[in-house]
């Protein structure tokens, strides 16, 4: 038996496997882990690749199978910007505010999605579409102000196109 967590696990988009499966699951992968020195952040990111985010009952359940205090896992999920607490959506939305993106109109872009989105930075909207972050740079400067959805690059982005890009995904 191999000593590596499943980390290739992706957040289910079914409705067959049910949030008491996916518990048990986790259960087994982190006791599988127990013995495994510097297991935390494995196990943290499996179970972020099986749920798509990290409940706090999964922070309970690897808490108390490695033997670890709850302050602990939850010191390094809040350390780390990887890990999130709340669920994500479909698509990523990231605004660039590095300086070129700021200088250029970054704020205002990034303004005009929250308010479209309804949502703050870190948040997820209600149907779990688009959940919104802020970069820093995205090495596109000459392209200022530069938002990304996922892997797609929206550039010279003015804050009256906002509802243009986000009807463009499905």
């Amino acid at each position: 038996m191999s000593t590596e967590p499943e980390s290739t696990v992706k957040p289910c988009e079914c409705s067959q496997v049910n949030q008491d499966e996916l518990y048990e699951r986790l259960t087994t992968i982190v006791r599988s882990q127990r013995t495994v020195p510097g297991s935390l952040i494995p196990v943290l990111q499996t179970a972020q690749n099986l749920f798509g985010y990290l409940p706090e009952k999964a922070l309970r359940i690897i808490s108390k199978e490695l033997k670890k205090p709850y302050s602990e896992v939850a010191g390094v999920v809040g350390f780390y910007s990887y890990f999130s607490t709340t669920p994500k959506g479909k698509y990523t939305i990231r605004i660039c505010l590095g300086t070129a993106c700021y200088v250029r109109g970054g704020q205002d872009v990034l303004r005009a999605m929250q308010k479209e989105l309804n949502i703050d930075v870190g948040g997820t909207t209600p149907d779990r579409k688009f959940s919104l972050e802020v970069g820093r740079c995205f090495g596109a400067c000459g392209l200022a102000p530069v938002v990304m959805v996922d892997d797609q690059t929206f550039q010279r982005v003015r804050p009256n196109k906002i509802g243009e890009i986000l009807n463009s995904f499905d």
